[in-house]
């Protein structure tokens, strides 16, 4: 079952159990081209050259990609992506998600063929398990902590941390810290996991990356806020309490379901790894 913050389980459709009781939304509907409809994962043809998975209507209503917040939460710069609203709740045009969706998924694939790199970006608790897996599936660097201010401003000085987890990590595994002390081991195994925690999804980036794939620009924005001073291209999902105009390429999207997070995140990951092909 999806979950989703208390402000959000008052919806009737939520409480219909692990399947969406369409019947609370018949104009739902509406935003399906039945022909694309499938099984499984709808094939759109990406530039004439290759083609490229993309969740279809359907995949994305049932992991409830459509709901956003209620009404008195909504960002004015969301407007257009908004199909309508249901029980105080606004509901997202998927049509314009599936787009979106292909347009970032377009992009990154460019990025990645000519080496470039894509860093994925979620704290929240819900998404940390789901970001880590893409990225570590598609061999892309990821943050899932608290986001360090400098990673990308002082990139300088995350790169020193970077190397000095290298570095022990490499002379724990050759043995060469056996030499010092008990307490002194345990102090070395101590930082370790401390710069494991903050630096260990960045341990293979070398320069400032092309991108960054965010979930949650609200919960995130400082990534957003170095990102955008240096210049890096940002892609996000954009909820309707979030501004999309902070992004190059936004995705409208439930950024809290651990469902509608799961299959937008995949979705790209998918792309990088048809990328590096």
């Amino acid at each position: 079952m999806i979950n989703f913050p208390a402000h959000r389980l008052e919806d009737p459709c939520l409480r219909a159990g692990n399947q969406f009781n369409y019947s609370y939304f018949p104009i739902i509907w509406l935003l399906f081209r039945w022909t694309e409809l499938t099984n499984g994962m709808t094939e759109i043809e990406a530039q004439g050259e290759t083609t490229m998975k993309i969740p279809t209507l359907e995949e994305m209503l049932e992991a409830g990609v459509h709901f956003g917040h209620q009404v008195s939460r909504w960002h004015p710069n969301m407007k257009p992506y908004i199909f309508t609203v249901r029980n105080n709740v606004h509901i997202i045009d998927l049509q314009q998600t599936q787009d979106r969706l292909k347009e970032a998924c377009d992009y990154v694939k460019g990025v990645v063929s000519k080496n470039g790199t894509v860093v994925f970006v979620g704290t929240k608790r819900q998404a940390q398990d789901i970001i880590e897996k893409a990225a570590k599936r598609c061999g892309m660097p990821y943050v899932t902590e608290r986001w360090l201010g400098g990673t990308f401003t002082n990139f300088s000085s995350i790169k020193k941390q970077i190397n000095k987890l290298k570095d022990l990590e490499k002379k724990r595994e050759a043995g060469e810290l056996k030499k010092y002390t008990k307490k002194e081991q345990v102090d070395f195994d101590k930082e370790i996991e401390r710069l494991e925690r903050f630096f260990g999804g960045l341990k293979s980036i070398k320069n400032l990356p092309n991108s960054i794939f965010v979930v949650d620009l609200r919960e995130d924005k400082n990534s957003v806020a170095e990102a955008r001073k240096k210049g890096v291209n940002i892609i996000g999902l954009c909820d309707t309490n979030a501004n999309p105009r902070l992004v190059n390429y936004p995705i409208p999207s439930n950024d809290d379901a651990v469902k509608a997070i799961g299959i937008i995140v995949n979705a790209v990951a998918d792309a990088i790894i048809e990328g590096k092909k």
